[in-house]
């Protein structure tokens, strides 16, 4: 009988410890939010003053329509380019698809904000086509600052999300669907939209959310080449950390707001998936064909063309980082050289220590709790563990920029002071990607047949063993190849650390940012190399992990 109470009272144990987390590290840091929004920061006593000065202010309230037209925008072109790439890719033979596929991935990978320096090296005011196609016809290029450029590389950068998730949606497509609907009269195009289209529409719907959420909430990309055209996560930003003053309350009540806004559209989209909701079996996978002659070339073109086109201003960064630099690396001279890698390897060192030390710690804590979490919530459903799984997609609609400031009005002062330690960014980086890696697991665990687990503790052996000797090695492939993805977002996060960082642990990443800040354009190019050089291994090691089976979400 005290067998089974401690049993029992282990798993009970895990399951309040992972509740007091969350309640820690992010109720009462949102509840601090929520509290000093609504408190004046002189007299101390209640007011909504803050509120209503941005749905008053015209220039406030422009920043949330901004948003709202970039991230829709974004979401459209996405949805019309990336849905056909995917068809296209499931459906036809495409030569070179392992390396398509990955160089797909590739585009999204890198932070915007690294692509949106790229395409100011190509298409800015010195950028080099700029340059190029002005002396040689004296026509002046668009620029790219503002709403133009800032969609251009969201479209570029969150395009292959959209791709992602509905091929994952074709390979559970079962081919006799498609060969009935060709008897029927229904091919080609037509096909497309009355039969693939309406299959599609969860995926859809769930890519949709996703670009939908990074697009509004993208932090860098407007900081960078927005210029006149301010955006919400922006304004957030420099309302908290200011230009010339700060007004933490006003950041906290702009915060709120965007919590409430992104909370409305997950739980839109949360209703219309449910609505649309239902579930197939390829029991006949559907088999790629080749396309005739002109048809063939143009998939091949439209494919490889959205590569070139995305992952061009990528490789002319690669190119700039063997281009010689003066001794500060802030400009670039004549004829090639490693020197920017060399002042990157002696003025960053401690950045590459930073991003393997804090990156590493915030992706083993990741897998640790998102396993159990997975585990609780699929084996052990109960009231507590129901509520976690709701608290887990917390973080899930709240952009970056809030997470940060969040943090930093939790654990600024006591009981727990944290800011400025390399423990508050391992911290924000679990609550930031942790949603996205449960989701995963329980997909994983939900595949794994209860029956095997039911088999040992027949056998007498406990329920807390069989978790870790039986269940968890069967996951093993996919938590692999899931934190190899984490690890890579991990890299590349942005919008939370650059509140969150201090001298003591700026990352490669936010060592982009602060080069590109202060021009040394050698070396960003050179740290941008250097994680996209990262990325790729990572990438490659998937493929081996997964046996080379395609990657979809």
């Amino acid at each position: 009988m005290m067998k089974v109470k401690k049993k029992i009272n282990l798993w009970m144990g895990v399951s309040l410890a992972i509740l007091l987390l969350y309640i820690i590290f992010i109720l009462y840091p949102l509840g601090k939010i929520l509290i000093q929004s609504v408190i004046d920061n002189k007299t101390g006593v209640f007011t909504l003053r803050y509120f209503k000065q941005f749905f008053a202010d015209s220039y406030y309230f422009s920043t949330l329509r901004n948003s709202f037209l970039i991230a829709i925008c974004a979401t459209v072109i996405t949805l019309v380019i990336g849905t056909p790439l995917a068809y296209l890719y499931n459906m036809y033979e495409i030569k070179g698809r392992n390396f398509l596929q990955i160089m797909i991935i590739l585009c999204s990978m890198s932070a915007p904000f690294i692509g949106a320096y790229s395409w100011i090296l190509l298409l800015g005011r010195s950028g080099v086509i700029t340059k190029f196609i002005f002396s040689k016809f004296g026509i002046t290029v668009p620029s790219i600052y503002g709403f133009y450029g800032i969609l251009v590389v969201l479209v570029t950068k969150l395009f292959p999300l959209v791709f992602l998730y509905v091929s994952g949606a074709l390979k559970c497509m079962d081919n006799s669907l498609l060969e009935s609907s060709a008897n029927m009269g229904c091919k080609g195009i037509k096909r497309f939209f009355i039969v693939v289209i309406p299959l599609c529409i969860p995926s859809i719907f769930a890519s949709a959310l996703m670009v939908f959420m990074r697009a509004l909430a993208d932090f860098g990309t407007p900081l960078l080449i927005g210029e006149g055209f301010r955006t919400f996560p922006v304004e957030i930003y420099k309302q908290y950390v200011g230009e010339t003053s700060v007004n933490h309350n006003f950041a906290a009540a702009i915060s709120v707001i965007a919590i409430l806004i992104t909370a409305v559209v997950f739980l839109v989209q949360k209703k219309l998936s449910n609505k649309y909701s239902f579930t197939m079996n390829a029991l006949h996978p559907i088999e790629r064909k080749k396309a005739k002659l002109l048809p063939n070339i143009l998939i091949h073109v439209y494919a490889y063309g959205l590569i070139v086109i995305s992952f061009m201003p990528q490789v002319y960064l690669i190119y700039c980082s063997f281009k010689n630099t003066s001794r500060t690396g802030n400009m670039f001279r004549e004829g090639y050289s490693l020197n920017s890698y060399k002042q990157v390897f002696e003025t960053m060192g401690d950045a590459i220590k930073n991003t393997v030390f804090i990156c590493g710690s915030a992706l083993i804590l990741i897998i640790i709790i998102a396993v159990l979490i997975a585990y609780l919530v699929v084996r052990k459903r109960n009231l507590i563990n129901n509520t976690i799984d709701t608290f887990s997609m917390i973080p899930y609609i709240i952009p970056g920029s809030v997470v940060g400031i969040a943090l930093v009005m939790g654990f600024s002062q006591g009981p727990i002071i944290l800011t400025g330690t390399a423990l508050i960014m391992i911290i924000s980086m679990c609550i930031r990607r942790i949603p996205y890696t449960i989701r995963s697991s329980v997909a994983i665990l939900q595949q794994i047949p209860i029956t095997v687990e039911e088999a040992a503790a027949s056998l007498g052996t406990s329920k807390f063993k069989t978790f870790y000797k039986i269940t968890t090695p069967m996951m093993m492939n996919g938590i692999i190849s899931g934190a190899i993805m984490s690890w890579i977002t991990l890299i590349t996060e942005l919008s939370s650390s650059i509140i969150l960082y201090s001298s003591r642990t700026i990352t490669l990443n936010l060592g982009v940012y602060i080069m590109v800040s202060r021009g040394c354009d050698g070396k960003a190019c050179a740290i941008s190399t250097i994680l996209t050089v990262i990325t790729i291994i990572s990438l490659i090691i998937v493929n081996k992990v997964s046996n080379g089976k395609e990657i979809t979400l």
